[in-house]
């Protein structure tokens, strides 16, 4: 399997406090249209900052709901962006349907931007979030502009790819605290109450002790067929993500032809809530070409 020539960038920066605190300029936060949209056999908490603007949906991770863009939306709703974000099918507010059978994330997306009468949308998928996405991506490319993945493993089912993550993860890593498996180490130093926020914020997504919901993928997942995406896509990571180190990213990036891949130094695997300032600054000018 030949790899596909991409673009590496690291992204350097002064460490600074407000950065590692998470801290961003006070912006005044914009009108947000919350609701439910249904969607077959479910119905899917939508926040919806409205507007003329391009839209662009987020897709959370497995331990968040839509609650946790919110550093992103002032961001990008100041550059004239109309920001969507939802629970995920079985995460946050959203409910489903007792017994009906299981929907592909994929066709949900599909649904709920159906049903919002969006055209054609940039989509940002981070760690869970970034299977949807590549998922989308292979099923749907008509209705996307851009695809960003940030710290993620895709759902990637190459065999040798597989093995590499079960050495990544051994057995005692999944018993580790969320925040101490997902938020890395100079965040979690600096900042204890931006923890505390995403600890609250990681319970909160499902009720306690419920199963973590599992939807089938429209596309198997390979590192082959992501050589089909021809969209503008962004690939980044942190350099201290202990799911999708920058050399796990690297073999996505490097199957998807120029694709634009960035690590960010001291983060872990949540950038967008760690590094708020870096995301939103890098995601931003990448979409904004396209």
């Amino acid at each position: 399997m030949g790899k596909r020539h991409y673009r590496v960038r690291i992204v350097l920066y002064a460490l600074l406090a407000t950065t590692l605190s998470g801290a961003t300029p006070a912006q005044t936060p914009p009108p947000l249209n919350e609701a439910y949209v249904d969607v077959p056999d479910a119905r899917l908490w939508v926040t919806d900052t409205g507007g003329r603007g391009v839209p662009v949906i987020f897709l959370h991770a497995n331990t968040g709901s839509s609650r946790v863009w919110d550093h992103q939306r002032s961001a990008f709703v100041a550059r004239g962006f109309r920001v969507i974000a939802y629970d995920r099918r079985g995460f946050g507010r959203s409910v489903v349907t007792p017994g009906a059978p299981p929907a592909t994330g994929a066709d949900d997306l599909l649904a709920l931007a159906d049903s919002l009468k969006l055209g054609r949308f940039h989509l940002i998928g981070t760690a869970a979030g970034g299977f949807v996405a590549y998922d989308f991506a292979l099923s749907f490319p008509q209705r996307l502009r851009s695809l960003v993945v940030a710290n993620s493993i895709g759902g990637a089912q190459d065999p040798e790819f597989l093995e590499l993550i079960r050495r990544l993860q051994p057995d005692p890593f999944a018993s580790l605290p969320a925040d101490v498996r997902e938020l890395g180490p100079s965040y979690r130093a600096a900042n204890p109450n931006g923890v505390e926020q995403w600890v609250e914020l990681e319970r909160a997504h499902r009720p306690p002790g419920a199963p973590l919901p599992a939807q089938p993928m429209r596309n198997r997942i390979t590192f082959e067929s992501l050589e089909k995406i021809a969209l503008p896509a962004l690939l980044l990571t942190g350099g201290a993500d202990l799911y999708a180190p920058p050399p796990v990213m690297q073999q996505f990036a490097a199957r998807i032809k120029g694709a634009k891949f960035l690590v960010v130094p001291e983060a872990g695997h949540s950038i967008y809530w760690e590094q708020p300032d870096t995301f939103n600054r890098e995601v931003l000018a990448f979409i904004a070409r396209h």
